[in-house]
């Protein structure tokens, strides 16, 4: 049918791929951290207490004094790119870029902070994306992390009259290309160093326990990781669950704790990785490549490494390029 004079100039129809991953603050200083800590801890899936109660603890006491000691937290592992977490998962889209044809674009956004997820649902609606995968970059589901990414997004989509196709990314915490692609970086990481550790932590972000109780899989999942990811590699890995918050009892073991009394035990030699963080950021450079590192030390320990995450190496690249080509097919024909 020919189109009609008068008829708008219209897009080719692409498909648009967006990685989603926590966010950050703009800048590692206080009135920056204290924004990106509103919008964050002001998240009822992330805190899950009523609101007319939550709301005067946050506003009263935690954004005014924790927004400085994060942000001097920040501080250290800023990057010339600025935050390491943004910086990766800038540079996980850029690489990913033609992975799945002409017709697709891959773009990337932050549930709390910026880029957002509506304004790039909007961009590449506007680019002429009529079908879009949400990819939530969190192998392991957790009503916290994955359910409120694609809340974000869907709550955006309700307010637009012309909607895309919308598919969203799955849990990936036992594919075997994750899996896989954890087992080769894991085995490259420990082969450079210049000792052999004694012992192999697996930190996963830690979760109030109530969430398990109510039905939330996240425990389980990182215990499968762990699980599987031990019998590749062949040997044992210690599970701990880091960054702990308020008084509400949180799964355990505690990778503080963990760090802390293995000296004592007769392991002085460690090293430290975190599966469940698809990009290095404040949790991993910060709280146990540094702190970490020191209370081991402390302890009486004689070295340690902390392993760096999947980030925009070969290893997660591949797998991403997989995970994502399957959730695409019928959509674009694979490369």
């Amino acid at each position: 049918m020919k189109r009609p004079a008068e008829h708008p100039e219209t897009p080719e129809e692409k498909v648009g791929v967006l990685l989603i991953n926590l966010g950050t603050p703009n800048a590692p200083e206080p009135g920056a951290v204290k924004l990106y800590l509103a919008e964050f801890l002001s998240d009822p899936r992330v805190i899950e207490i009523p609101q007319l109660v939550w709301q005067p603890i946050l506003k009263g006491v935690i954004l005014r004094t924790r927004p400085r000691k994060s942000a001097h937290a920040y501080k250290q592992v800023w990057t010339e790119e600025g935050s390491p977490l943004a910086a990766i998962t800038a540079r996980q889209a850029r690489a990913l870029a033609g992975a799945f044809g002409p017709k697709v674009i891959v773009d990337h956004a932050m549930r709390y902070g910026r880029p957002a997820i509506s304004e790039r649902i909007d961009a590449l609606r506007e680019a002429g994306c009529t079908r879009i995968l949400l990819a939530p970059l969190y192998p392991q589901y957790c009503a916290a992390t994955t359910a409120t990414a694609n809340d974000a997004a869907f709550a955006h989509l309700r307010r637009l009259r012309w909607q895309p196709a919308v598919r969203t990314l799955p849990p990936y915490h036992d594919d075997d290309d994750y899996i896989g692609a954890l087992k080769v970086a894991t085995e490259e990481a420990l082969a450079a160093l210049d000792f052999q550790p004694e012992a192999v932590i697996a930190s996963f972000h830690g979760m109030p326990e109530r969430t398990l109780h109510l039905g939330d899989p996240y425990h389980c999942h990182c215990r499968k990781t762990a699980r599987l990811l031990s019998e590749v590699l062949g040997r044992e890995l210690l599970v701990a669950f880091q960054s702990r918050f308020g008084r509400a009892k949180w799964l355990e073991p505690a990778t503080d704790k963990v760090l802390a009394e293995l000296p004592a035990k007769g392991v002085r030699k460690v090293a430290i990785l975190a599966p469940g963080f698809a990009a290095d950021c404040l949790e991993t450079l910060e709280e146990l490549a540094i702190r970490g590192r020191a209370t081991f030390m402390d302890a009486g320990g004689e070295a340690f490494a902390y392993l760096p995450c999947l980030n925009d190496g070969a290893p997660g690249l591949a797998m991403l390029r997989r995970l994502i080509g399957r959730e695409l097919e019928g959509w674009v024909t694979p490369q």
